[in-house]
């Protein structure tokens, strides 16, 4: 079964940060990629991106969508999957949720995906479910960061 993971979700769970830097974009992909290879499962990692790139390390694939939204892009593949019941999108964003499971897909929250699959060590990230409040305040607060 394949899992489409909402990148920017996860990265600000699993982070800690409402803007996250390159480093903590590398940090999420190796920490994924790593924990996939003592499995059979596959992902594909959907990033809002400054171009339309595809990667892969492994079971790993980046997807970087330049345009739509990664949450677009992630509805659109499980609306083209042949078997959309079968795709588990990882997302915490509940519209995101909403729109995959009128596709026909199946939702996975992001602290369920940690403790199927752990981490490098072998663990969930200890700080998996922590929210900075403040910095997505402040996020939201510039309206640079908000769609029209």
């Amino acid at each position: 079964m394949p899992y489409f993971l909402d990148g920017n979700n996860l990265i600000g769970l699993a982070r800690g940060t409402a803007r996250p830097s390159e480093e903590d974009r590398r940090a999420l992909v190796g920490e994924i990629a790593e924990r996939l290879r003592r499995t059979r499962a596959h992902a594909v990692l959907f990033f809002d991106g400054s171009a339309n790139r595809s990667s892969s390390l492994g079971d790993l694939e980046i997807r970087e969508v330049l345009g739509a939204s990664a949450d677009d892009a992630i509805v659109a593949g499980v609306e083209r999957a042949p078997n959309p019941q079968e795709i588990h999108v990882v997302t915490a964003d509940r519209g995101l949720a909403r729109r995959v499971r009128e596709a026909g897909g199946k939702t996975l929250a992001p602290q369920e995906f940690w403790r199927r699959f752990g981490t490098k060590g072998g663990r969930p990230p200890e700080d998996s479910a922590k929210i900075n409040v403040e910095e997505w305040i402040r996020y939201f607060e510039d309206e640079g960061n908000r769609e029209s």
